[in-house]
């Protein structure tokens, strides 16, 4: 056994054992800070193809608010009909990752919303060309004002975009008035949990967000395809033990989210938890532990964010 996985299963013992004493789920906020007047301009640009090259493609094309914030395609699609090469995770929630993007080349939301504006197969324009367009917009010019006096520029433009991303919170779920003694649970979405503790999934998915606090192997005990061209964390270090390592994604919200994985390889939750409880904790899990986990996965659905009605 790699010395890897052997401090993965180590790892996995003490999380199983500190999850019977102690809770480590904590809930979402119910009124997450931002600045609402960035915010507001932030959301506005977040649908706008306006930051596209070709105007095809906006923010919400590959992160669908509508459909939890994901994409529901096993790739996004970008300017001139490109396709991308990982699914597109949610942006729900995404200001409690530790890092941004599958393999975490992202330190900030800043830096993520950066990215795909440059990305020449996602909206593929320059910062100076953002400016030149935004400038020019009568609609933007007033905008910007309402907080903001002179010219507009790509920092600013991303500020508001990330402010946007702030606000993209998804409290009181059904799990989290359970966690704050509100409600109860029933009987198969409470086995749920206590399944989903007792296997060690709670290893990987812990936190505020669920999961988005970590970096792990997906085939730690069974292998998984690795495919040169994914963005794991190898495709960062070019170190053979990074390959398939991804950043832990949030179970938020994960009802809205399917497909699953990755390369989306997983169509139903049903599916996604058989496959993951295969290949990372080594349990051929029964019909019914599929039943309670994809139960207490369903209390994992927050509400609207308030900037979105």
């Amino acid at each position: 056994m790699s010395a890897y996985k052997l401090s993965f299963l180590i790892t996995a013992l003490l999380f199983t054992q500190i999850a019977f004493a102690n809770e480590v789920i904590t809930p979402l906020p119910v009124n997450p800070i931002y600045d609402k007047k960035k915010a507001a301009v932030g959301k506005i640009l977040f649908f706008d193809p306006i930051l596209s090259l070709d105007r095809s493609t906006s923010c919400n094309s590959c992160h669908d608010l509508a459909a939890g914030g994901a994409d529901k395609k096993e790739v996004s699609i970008g300017i001139d009909g490109l396709k991308g090469n990982i699914q597109s995770p949610t942006v729900l929630n995404a200001r409690y990752n530790f890092k941004q993007f599958w393999n975490g080349r992202a330190e900030t939301l800043l830096e993520q919303a950066n990215g795909p504006i440059h990305n020449p197969k996602e909206m593929g324009l320059n910062s100076l060309e953002v400016e030149k367009r935004i400038n020019a917009s009568h609609k933007y010019k007033t905008l910007f004002s309402n907080y903001h006096d002179g010219p507009i520029s790509y920092l600013m433009i991303l500020e508001a975009i990330v402010e946007f991303e702030k606000a993209l919170v998804t409290p009181n779920s059904k799990f989290d008035r359970y966690l704050r003694g509100e409600i109860q649970l029933t009987e198969l979405e409470y086995a749920g949990y206590q399944t989903f503790k007792t296997l060690g999934c709670i290893t990987c998915h812990n936190g505020m967000n669920i999961g988005g606090n970590s970096f792990q192997k997906m085939g730690m005990i069974i292998p998984y395809i690795h495919k040169e061209d994914y963005p794991d964390l190898y495709s960062l270090t070019k170190k053979d033990y990074h390959k398939n390592v991804f950043k832990v994604p949030t179970l938020r919200n994960i009802a809205l989210l399917a497909p699953y994985f990755h390369d989306a390889s997983a169509k139903t939750l049903e599916e996604a938890v058989k496959i993951m409880s295969k290949l990372n904790l080594g349990y051929i899990i029964s019909e019914q532990q599929i039943k309670e986990l994809v139960a207490f996965l369903n209390t994992l659905t927050g509400e609207t964010p308030e900037i979105l009605d």
